[in-house]
């Protein structure tokens, strides 16, 4: 046994191998089932106990020793295997590489959410494709209003009307029909108009809306809230002002504007010089609309609001092309990858 191990120690100082194909067959010789070092321990097992005191850490060092020949020989093999056969130019400029960003309507969309949410608002998003009574009679429209005109609407059906939605109004009507107050909700999505497409103007555009109802809300809290939103969106020093206006779902109705923060209230010509620029409408939920959804208007009040996502990303942008948002231009897009 001594004079076996002996030789295989003697033999691993000159063992060597050319490519991978012949490493493998020193290692079957030595390490395999049938190998070399196998018929060893074999044969170790018939010694008395005396004698496998003295080979048994042989044995092991020798197998030790083996196994790493064996793994160090095969890393530098295939380090040599895959080093390149022509030179690199380690100096020359690496190329460029753009990773993806969100969409700028994303970026926005996602600031709007983290604003409400500190103050309690949840999201919640419905379908596109609504019915006559969401998009239009549950929100108190009028059967001879302009919006369901076909020049004003995307009708997919007529009788019973099937409509590609006009605003994410239909979600607040789904959402109350099915929970009671207290209510305090945005509604994010995609709304469709009929309408040429321009700089200023889409047939299809981004919304968010609010609706807070519970008891004893006030035009007081819609103020607040708004004018929270305002400042936290754009900065602190932004003012807002309520025009008074009219929704066939809100009662009173306004539309606000806020100072413009690109001259600061000043005038310039993005304001058309009154300092101002509007960028939603608002008001209390009209009495009609709470007793349609199933919630008593002599208890429960409450206000909503809805604003464009383009038109904010225009303000916070400078982007003076809304169709810029729908082209798929990754020159464009790409401004944005910093904003994540």
């Amino acid at each position: 046994m001594k004079e076996k191990i002996d030789k295989i120690f003697e033999d691993i100082k000159q063992l060597n191998a050319k490519d991978l194909n012949e490493l493998e067959q020193i290692r079957i010789y030595y390490l395999g089932k049938k190998g070399v070092l196998n018929a060893l321990f074999d044969e170790f097992k018939t010694l008395p106990p005396e004698e496998k005191k003295i080979y048994g850490k042989q044995l092991n060092d020798l197998k030790n020793q083996l196994q790493n020949f064996i793994n160090t020989k095969k890393e530098e093999l295939e380090s040599k295997s895959q080093a390149p056969t022509s030179k690199i130019d380690f100096s020359r400029p690496a190329q460029l590489f753009h990773s993806s960003s969100l969409h700028p309507i994303s970026i926005v969309r996602n600031r709007i959410i983290n604003i409400f949410a500190r103050i309690g608002y949840d999201v919640a998003e419905d379908i596109e494709i609504e019915d006559d009574w969401h998009n239009f009679t549950a929100l108190n429209f009028p059967p001879d209003h302009p919006a369901r005109d076909m020049q004003d609407t995307f009708f997919i059906e007529k009788n019973p009307d099937i409509v590609l939605r006009t605003h994410t109004s239909s979600v607040q009507i789904r959402l109350m029909e099915k929970e009671k107050p207290p209510i305090r909700y945005i509604f994010p999505g995609r709304v469709y108009r009929n309408e040429a497409i321009s700089s200023r103007s889409h047939v299809f555009f981004h919304q968010i809306e609010g609706l807070y109802v519970d008891h004893n809300v006030s035009f007081a809290d819609l103020k607040d809230t708004l004018e929270y939103f305002a400042q936290s969106l754009f900065d602190k020093d932004t003012k807002i002002r309520l025009r008074p206006s009219y929704f066939p779902f809100t009662e009173p109705s306004a539309e606000m504007d806020i100072s413009c923060n690109l001259c600061g209230g000043r005038g310039c010509s993005f304001c058309k010089n009154t300092g101002w620029v509007e960028i939603l409408g608002c008001g209390m939920v009209h009495p009609n609309v709470l007793k349609n959804c199933g919630i008593d208007s002599d208890e429960y009040t409450g206000f909503a609001f809805g604003l464009g996502i383009e038109r904010i990303t225009n303000l916070l942008f400078s982007v003076n092309d809304l169709r810029l948002f729908s082209e798929n231009d990754i020159k464009f897009l790409h401004q944005f990858s910093v904003l994540d």
